[in-house]
């Protein structure tokens, strides 16, 4: 099975990093969504949409489009894990169902954050998909430790 897993420390407290997953505001700046909806609790909607990009790809097509799952387990300050996750590219097939979860704990300099996006289907398009968001997810991940760090938001 071929998934995105990645673990890192911010030097924040985990509800600053948990919350980061859930505000309008720092999903723009660490995500880079021009709009969300993302109610956390269980059975709360997570919908973020991208513009599209100029850039297409062979298989993919153009990048952006939405990513909608719904919420199923929520732990404010800790954790959330996001179901039936399907991301919508700005033209063509959807790819899902997904999985999304992030859990946080305190480390000795502030939180140890995981993130893992999981769900796969063996064909050329589901592995391009990975190829294409784990460098999406490096760089995103990296925004948000920054903002977190260094108060962008601020």
């Amino acid at each position: 099975m071929i998934e995105f897993s990645r673990t890192l420390v911010i030097i924040a407290t985990p509800a600053a990093v948990i919350d980061a997953f859930f505000d309008q505001r720092a999903l723009a700046i660490w995500w880079g969504v021009k709009r969300s909806l993302c109610v956390p609790r269980p059975l709360g909607s997570y919908a973020v949409e991208w513009d599209p990009t100029e850039w297409k790809d062979d298989l993919l097509g153009r990048l952006g489009g939405a990513l909608h799952g719904t919420v199923v387990e929520y732990k404010a300050g800790r954790e959330f894990f996001l179901a039936d996750a399907y991301w919508l590219p700005p033209e063509g097939d959807p790819v899902g169902p997904m999985a999304l979860e992030a859990t946080c704990s305190r480390h000795a300099w502030g939180a140890e954050l995981h993130v893992r996006q999981s769900g796969f289907e063996e064909s050329p398009r589901w592995r391009r998909y990975y190829e294409v968001i784990t460098p999406g997810w490096e760089t995103a991940l990296s925004a948000l430790k920054d903002l977190l760090e260094k108060g962008a938001a601020r």
